[in-house]
């Protein structure tokens, strides 16, 4: 299914479609796409983050911290790297310069491995707001905290290169340019080291990808973004998708 021009609607119908799309994302992960002591919950809170998704590891699991050995049901990039149009890491040295005293949250007696966030057009609708979601993105990663971005909100004069592009330039990376033709974006981020964002570029129309979700720095599992996308449509009310989907047949 095509994805929807979602900036034609307001931002409770955007909203409404979110919440049944994060549920639908949730379910996946826990129905065989994490490993077992893995597990997917929804808008959990996580300081100082909130997070649409947020994957945890069981304290059956690796405890405090992975222990490098390889994760059973995941994949590594070394034998299968994420079939991306752009992939591009941090140089330590320079992430070592910017990097900032920080401390180590944890979500009650299980540990923080990942988290999922869907923008909604208010993360861009002022600097303040586009601040506050960049500067909760790159605490995350600081925090070691793997991160998958789904930007369906096109650029504003506020992120012109598209949300990644503040990210990454704020970690201390060179971002390429987004195609012209290619404006929105999913983008997942392992934590490292070395910090990877791994970006595909899209646009309204396009069929979603399936894209990594990292567990440890260089494994990872595949989100089903087409099909949980397609799942969220399914109740879609009529009057919203009277709007959206004549421009899909536009295009």
């Amino acid at each position: 299914m095509p994805i929807h021009d979602w900036s034609r609607l307001f931002d409770g119908a955007l909203h409404d479609f979110h919440h049944v799309w994060i549920g639908e994302l949730r379910n996946a992960l826990n129905e065989g796409i994490l490993p077992p002591d893995y597990y997917a919950m929804a808008e959990q809170v996580a300081r100082p983050t909130v997070p649409d998704v947020l994957t945890l590891q069981t304290s059956n699991g690796f405890g405090a911290g992975w222990s490098g050995e390889p994760i059973s049901g995941a994949t590594t990039v070394a034998i299968a790297p994420p079939k991306v149009l752009q992939t591009a890491l941090i140089d330590q040295e320079i992430y070592a310069r910017r990097q900032k005293s920080i401390v180590i949250h944890h979500a009650s007696d299980d540990r923080i491995v990942a988290l999922i966030e869907i923008l909604s057009h208010s993360n861009k609708s002022s600097n303040r707001e586009l601040r506050t979601f960049v500067a909760k993105a790159v605490n995350s990663l600081e925090l070691g905290h793997h991160l998958l971005l789904i930007d369906l909100q096109p650029p504003t004069a506020r992120d012109p290169g598209g949300i990644h592009a503040v990210i990454w330039d704020d970690l201390g990376g060179q971002p390429e340019p987004t195609p012209v033709d290619k404006p929105l974006t999913l983008v997942a981020y392992d934590a490292g080291p070395p910090k990877t964002s791994y970006v595909q570029p899209v646009a309204v129309g396009d069929v979603l990808i399936d894209m990594p979700l990292f567990l440890a720095p260089g494994w990872y599992v595949s989100v089903p973004l087409e099909a949980t996308y397609q799942a969220a449509w399914r109740g879609v009310p009529r009057r919203f998708r009277e709007i959206l989907e004549p421009m899909i047949q536009e295009r």
